[in-house]
């Protein structure tokens, strides 16, 4: 960010010596557009806004060779291990490898800090009192930006604690950042959720599809809350939630609803994802379209990452029953495939096999020697290509067999998730019956055995998340928020466990964030130095 920064100031200063020789070589702009002189008007702001969007959007769609990115949430944690990688992520599963330079951190760092900046440009436009805006318009970009803000900063905190606080933009090169205190990044993440919860319109009142509602940021702000101990306040956010006009998906419905499947698997069908077609859980969706300018984002890796590289194996062909055509960058963990639903039943549909695909069939007729037998995997199959997996990234489109890239939505935030903040946030509070019941509304739908009291801990709630939310969380995120990381690797990743080490729970700050930041001292999270 900052070498950016001095870039452009230095490219900028040299263009002034070279010209100011010459008056007929000065630059005369008949207009002017920078966010400075854009972000004053709805266009402008509705422009600042798609593109804050955007950026925000590159989180989890990125392009190659960055293909195993978006693994290094999931792998080296309780929930998946390594598949056929690519290099920026062996450190999150071989900690010993993580260290300062490493480029997934400094992806993710940079990419955190340009949604501020974004943000931060689009409120210094909507505080700017000459702004042509009416009262309502201002406070609405205003808690657009702040929700992003605040989303970025959470990111920042959860996994690298005490970061930089930026509260505006800068316009000149600054080399002298200090890292504030969670305490006081904190604070700065509340104040701009309140305002984002008060001044954001009801899911069913927003302007457009894909836009942040006030129902949006009262489940950011319920897990913010839930990392800072703030459990009553937590539970708050979560009944307004589920006050609101949102239903558990439990019947049939969308393009495939007359095939077989069930009613948990038509919300991942590409189709049925939106609330405008049919998913009365969807509380935030990044709706992704294929072959529209601006529709997507950097060829989007989810189903290459989650879905396995069957089409290797001979006698298989890529399909889309089989979900097209995937890599397998990472596996389902052991734990994961032959435990984490043990105890929920055998008809909890979440482990069905329109949901957790185990089985495969020989599908090529060219070889009918094999064709519609079982397929039995070698062990180097099993190393990615032959392998369960989650259906919720299956996504193949006829035009794009090779599947270079998928155009899949981003389910961001949905009501299933806001019943297990609920549950953590109850049984924090000393009240496990109360958390049983709201993991029981989510078990009832998955039509899975019921639990009580007696069965709520922290690491039950944990693992009905995986059941729910498996390859749709960020599990590092929600391990690290929870402080429970390195006891769920030690325990339950019995192939990446043997390096993790405490300091690992946080990310190494960048290298070259430090070195750019000369006039004065950044520090290093303690392990990396």
């Amino acid at each position: 960010m900052k070498k950016h920064i001095l870039l452009s100031f230095i490219f900028i200063a040299s263009v002034g010596l070279f010209s100011c020789s010459k008056s007929f070589l000065d630059e005369k702009s008949d207009s002017s557009y920078s966010p400075g002189s854009s972000f004053k008007n709805v266009a402008g702001l509705e422009a600042g806004i798609a593109g804050l969007q955007a950026t925000v959007r590159e989180q989890y769609t990125m392009q190659m060779p960055h293909q195993s990115l978006l693994a290094i949430f999931q792998v080296g944690t309780d929930v998946a291990i390594s598949g056929q990688e690519n290099p920026e992520l062996i450190p999150y599963h071989d900690y010993s490898r993580l260290l300062p330079v490493d480029p997934s951190a400094l992806y993710y760092w940079t990419w955190s800090y340009r949604v501020i900046t974004n943000a931060n440009q689009i409120l210094r436009g909507t505080a700017d009192p000459t702004a042509t805006l009416t009262d309502a318009q201002r406070k609405l970009y205003t808690a657009e930006a702040r929700f992003f803000r605040a989303y970025a900063y959470n990111f920042l905190v959860t996994l690298w604690g005490e970061v930089p606080l930026l509260d505006r933009p800068y316009d000149e090169p600054k080399t002298d950042f200090t890292r504030a205190s969670v305490a006081d990044l904190d604070k700065f993440i509340n104040d701009d959720l309140l305002y984002a919860t008060a001044n954001l319109p009801a899911i069913d009142a927003v302007s457009k599809p894909g836009r942040i509602s006030k129902e949006a940021a009262a489940q950011l702000f319920a897990e913010v809350y839930l990392r800072q101990g703030k459990n009553d306040l937590a539970e708050a956010q979560c009944l307004a939630v589920i006050a609101s006009n949102f239903k558990l998906v439990d019947t049939r419905y969308g393009i495939k609803k007359t095939e077989p499947g069930d009613a948990f698997a038509d919300m991942f069908i590409y189709g049925n994802q939106r609330r405008r077609q049919g998913n009365t859980e969807a509380i935030w969706v990044q709706e992704l379209e294929f072959n529209i300018p601006g529709g997507a984002t950097n060829l989007d890796q989810h189903r290459r990452v989650w879905v396995p590289f069957y089409g290797n194996v001979s006698g298989m062909l890529v399909c889309d029953s089989l979900g097209g055509r995937g890599v397998g960058r990472l596996r389902l963990s052991p734990w994961v495939i032959k435990s984490a639903y043990t105890g929920s039943g055998p008809n909890d549909i979440r482990n069905s096999k329109y949901n957790l695909h185990r089985d495969f069939y020989y599908n090529d007729p060219s070889k009918p020697a094999l064709f519609g037998k079982k397929v039995v995997p070698t062990p180097a199959d099993t190393l990615w290509s032959i392998v369960p997996y989650t259906t919720k990234w299956n996504h193949f489109i006829a035009s794009d067999p090779t599947g270079n890239g998928a155009f899949k939505d981003l389910i961001m935030m949905r009501l299933g998730e806001t019943y297990l903040l609920l549950a953590e946030a109850q049984f924090k509070q000393n009240r496990p019956g109360d958390a049983a019941t709201s993991i029981n509304k989510l078990r009832t739908r998955a039509n899975a055995a019921q639990v009580s009291a007696a069965d709520i801990t922290l690491n039950f709630i944990l693992d009905e998340r995986v059941r729910e939310l498996i390859g749709e969380e960020n599990r590092r995120m929600t391990l690290v928020r929870t402080g429970t990381l390195l006891d769920r690797v030690k325990r339950l990743n019995i192939r990446e466990n043997a390096t993790i080490q405490p300091y690992n729970v946080l990310l190494p700050i960048p290298q070259t964030e430090i070195d750019l930041n000369k006039d004065a001292k950044l520090g290093q999270n303690t392990g990396y130095n």
